[in-house]
């Protein structure tokens, strides 16, 4: 029963993170830095926003290797999942046409990517190429804080991500002020138990 809740949940909140993700575009405020970076890419090479996703997700899982990370069952699936689920969300969304809406929109996602990011992590199936970048990052480089490696990444995609135009706007500040609070309220009580383990410490918000 314990593997099919830790199944369940990792397959909905991948599917809830690639909404999160299209709530947030459709809004027009502004982005993550790593999804600022997806965008901008989509704009310069006209491939769905989605597909940029996986694409992008390729070479930074290859990345893993040199750090001697290793994927699991949810790294395969945050792969997979994550982009396609965006796409089908921006499909079917419609465009904030007021402000009002752009601002139900943006909240709804951030609020959303907290419960997702805790559902995918609390499942203890692995973690999404992009986190395992930034702790691999952290365990081959001990005397680097997670925060400031991090925060390096996320400043250097944020940059490249606007440069190729992508969105960053008042979301993209909310998203960084309020992700952390979410998913500290969120993981402790979505994380399937195991003896003798804290799955909060594991905890990075980013897909």
């Amino acid at each position: 029963m314990i593997l099919v809740r830790r199944v369940t949940q990792l397959l909905v909140g991948l599917v809830l993170y690639g909404v999160s993700m299209a709530l947030m575009i459709e809004s027009g405020l502004g982005l993550n830095p790593w999804d600022v970076f997806h965008q901008g890419l989509s704009e310069v090479t006209g491939i769905s926003f989605g597909w940029v996703v996986l694409l992008v997700g390729v070479p930074v899982l290859l990345l893993w290797i040199p750090l001697r990370q290793r994927p699991g069952i949810g790294t395969v699936a945050n792969l997979l999942i994550v982009g396609f689920s965006a796409d089908a969300a921006l499909a079917v969304l419609p465009a904030g046409a007021t402000i009002p809406a752009r601002v139900g929109y943006l909240v709804a996602g951030i609020l959303l990517n907290g419960v997702a990011t805790g559902l995918y992590i609390g499942s203890r199936m692995g973690p999404g190429p992009r986190d395992g970048l930034m702790t691999g990052l952290a365990r081959r480089f001990p005397k680097l804080s997670l925060r400031m490696i991090r925060t390096g990444i996320e400043l250097s995609v944020l940059g490249a991500g606007f440069l190729l135009g992508g969105t960053v706007g008042v979301g993209t500040i909310a998203y960084a002020l309020a992700i952390g609070p979410l998913v500290h309220l969120f993981l402790p009580r979505l994380t399937v138990p195991e003896p003798g383990r804290d799955a909060t410490t594991d905890a990075v918000p980013a897909h």
